[in-house]
Parts: structure tokens; sequence; C-alpha cells
């Protein structure tokens, strides 16, 4: 196994049924599909889970769901993070985290809190946190984008922050991280169409959201990419390039549970304020999907 948190990890979605409750019986054949696939590690209740729309019952069912159905064959990351400093820390008290190997968290969104913030918010965390802490920063979806020399300081000083997830969509920022970062600190691409460049750079790897639908192919692509192996790699990645960008011609998770539907591996169906994709966008998923040997 590689380092964790190095390698694959997926981001996971959550599945819904026809009456808008949690699929468990899909997310256990999920959760079955990825491992097969080859992911190094399962992320829980990430954006891409549509976490905001689950209840607290909900979160904890979900994390536990997944617990027993990984059956300890990959580590498992749990998403605990919001804009209240204070109820996440409550959060990560209350949460079950027995079998968890680390807490994603992402930065706080709305309240747009400074550098200064965003440190005394983490830092705060990680002494609440009895599990290691994986940083992400998503300045697209937060308003906020916590600057390289935050994210390294935080690294510097607490020995339980182990790695970023960076999805700035900044190469520079990636670049700063890689040049700064002490010894064992883990930068992860936290979007698919720039995880090779990352780790052509020195970076550490991926957290996917297409390795939900395609996790054969992406893990292949990081195998390679971690290898070295360029060619390989990127032979990989402009077989599926245009079909990845699809996924998120209309957000996400809207695209990669499209992907899944066309599958066979779960329902089409999200909960409000998202929506499922357009016809136009489904039938092109799944031309793509068709084109590139799915």
């Amino acid at each position: 196994m590689k380092p964790f948190p190095s390698g694959l990890g997926v981001a996971l979605v959550t599945p819904f049924g026809e009456n808008g409750d949690i699929d468990f019986d899909a997310l256990g054949g999920l959760v079955d599909y990825v491992i097969g696939g080859g992911v190094d590690y399962i992320v829980a209740l990430g954006t891409t889970a549509e976490t905001p729309t689950l209840s607290a019952g909900e979160r904890n069912a979900v994390t536990a769901f997944i617990r027993t159905r990984n059956a300890g064959r990959v580590p498992i990351v749990v998403g605990i993070g919001g804009n209240c400093t204070a109820s996440v820390v409550r959060d990560i008290c209350a949460c079950d985290l027995e079998g968890i190997s680390a807490i994603l968290s992402v930065t706080p969104f709305y309240n747009k809190p400074s550098q200064r913030g965003l440190y005394e918010h983490y830092k705060t965390i990680s002494e609440a946190s009895p599990l290691p802490v994986i940083l992400y920063n998503v300045p697209g979806r937060t308003g906020v984008n916590m600057a390289p020399s935050t994210t390294l300081r935080l690294a510097r000083d607490f020995d339980n922050i182990i790695a970023v997830k960076e999805a700035s969509g900044n190469v520079a920022q990636f670049e700063e991280l890689l040049a700064g970062r002490p010894d064992g600190f883990h930068v992860l691409s936290g979007d698919d169409s720039l995880a090779l460049q990352l780790i052509g750079r020195g970076g550490d790897g991926l957290i996917s959201v297409a390795a939900n639908a395609y996790p054969e192919r992406i893990s292949a692509m990081i195998d390679a990419a971690m290898a070295q192996d360029k060619g390989a790699a990127e032979g990989y990645w402009n077989e599926i390039a245009e079909l990845v960008s699809a996924l998120f011609a209309e957000g996400n998770p809207t695209g990669v549970k499209a992907a899944l539907s066309i599958r066979g591996l779960i329902s089409n169906r999200l909960r409000l304020p998202l929506v499922s994709a357009s016809d136009e966008l489904y039938g092109r998923i799944g031309e793509l999907a068709r084109r590139a040997g799915f």
C-alpha cells in the first residue's frame, strides 16, 4: 500500500432512493466497486457527498455503514468541517471515529476569515482532533483561499496536520506548497484535471470525483504518474479528459451521478438545491463514456 494518504482517494457520492432517503444498498455496492477498482482510500462526507443536505443522523449512519462495508480493506477519511469552529469541534468530539484514519476539514465558507483566522480555526481543530487532519482548500466553493504560507505554517506547527487537499486550481500555489512543505506532509490534488501536473512536480496524489464512476482507469493513471511513467499517465488521461471535463459541466456531483446512473450503479437523484443533469449533458456523458471504452 502507498503511504497514507498518497495515491488515489475517491470522494464518494451519497446515493438517494426514489423517496429521497439514502440508498444504502447502492452505497454498499459503490464502496465495493471503487475498492475493486483500485482506489487507495475512501473519502466520505465531502463536497461530492452532498453533505450539507444530510442531517446529523444521516451523516453518522453513512460513516458507520461505510466503515462496516469497507471491513478494513482501505483507509477511510471522513469530512468534518464548517464555518463555525466551535461546531466543528463539537462534531469531531461527537463522531464515532473508530476505524477512521483521518478527518478532512474544509476551510470555513461564507464568513471569509482572514489568514490569521484560518490558522486559528485549524489550530483549534488540530488540538481537538484525536485523528490526523487533512486540510481542504477549495476557494471556488468557500469564497476564501488559504494561502500556501498559512498551510505550511499549520503543517510545521501541528504534527497531526498531515496533508492538504488543494483545489485552488492554481499551479503556482501547488509549487509553493511543494517547495516549502515539511517532511511527511502530503500535497494532494482536489482537481481531477490537475492531478498529473501536481504529481509531476512531486505531489502525492489525487482525491477524485471521477473515480466514483471510473475507478480502474483513474487508478491506473495515478499509479503510472506516481511511478513517474509520464507517457502512460498522459495516455490514460487523454482517453478520459473530455469525459472528466463533462462531469463538471453542470456542477458536482451532478455529472458524476449521471455517469454512475449510466453505469447502472446508482439512481440519478440529487437533493435540492442540486438537480440532476440535463438530458443534453446526460447523453453527452454517455457518448463520451462509450468512446472511452466504458
